[in-house]
């Protein structure tokens, strides 16, 4: 598989085999990856992964702070802050399109809570990844963190492991933080569920593919 194909490949999956990916798979990716590039190579990267019952504990303590009423406390404002216009516009579709896809009306609000609740279940998926780093940094070292992300999903693609980026996985820091050894100076900027995907699933069904705008919405080339 060339780059081109990976990207091809690439989409979001959330429902996972009960299957888990082999730890020396996980490190060559991460060996791989570590080789994005950053500005000025600051690297300011960092991952913790969690599988097995560490995986299960840290959902079962991140739902007790929900069912708790602990309120979302992410360090970063959250991806759909600010959208206007046709980025909002995107997003609405993009949920509409969702919820089609696996029966639910949109305007059945306790079925789309439920939905919601599977993001804090890694959406099935038998690894979770925390990505983060230093709080103090300007929001442009983001861009760092969203290369190495990407950088490690089409690695997983090659091999034919699927994933989930997950903003909401920065929403409950407390027992992530607890749990694993991220740097105290660091805040978490997103999550990534990953696994073998089940592709007989509804939730990962050809109508929840999302499609992209045509190059000329987006993209100018003067010369």
């Amino acid at each position: 598989m060339n780059v081109s194909e990976a990207v091809r490949a690439r989409r979001t999956i959330r429902a996972f085999k009960n299957e888990p990916v082999p730890e020396e798979v996980i490190r060559e990716v991460l060996e791989l990856a570590r080789h994005a590039p950053s500005n000025s190579n600051t690297q300011p990267w960092r991952i913790d992964v969690v599988s097995g019952d560490a995986r299960d504990r840290l959902q079962a303590a991140i739902f007790e702070e929900i069912k708790a009423g602990v309120k979302p406390s992410p360090a970063f404002p959250p991806g759909g802050t600010g959208l206007k216009g046709r980025y909002k516009e995107r997003q609405r579709e993009c949920a509409f399109q969702y919820f089609a896809a696996i029966g639910i009306d949109k305007d059945d609000k306790k079925a789309r809570m439920n939905l919601s609740m599977k993001n804090w279940e890694f959406f099935g998926a038998p690894h979770a990844a925390f990505l983060s780093y230093p709080e103090t940094m300007h929001r442009a070292n983001a861009i760092d963190i969203g290369i190495f992300l990407q950088t490690i999903m089409l690695l997983f693609v090659e091999r034919g492991i699927a994933s989930c980026p997950q903003g909401a996985l920065a929403t409950y820091p407390g027992p992530v933080k607890a749990m694993l050894p991220i740097p105290e100076e660091n805040a978490i900027l997103c999550g990534l569920s990953f696994g073998y995907p089940d592709l007989e699933a509804q939730i990962n069904s050809a109508a929840a593919k999302m499609d992209r705008e045509p190059v000329e919405v987006f993209a100018s080339i003067t010369s």
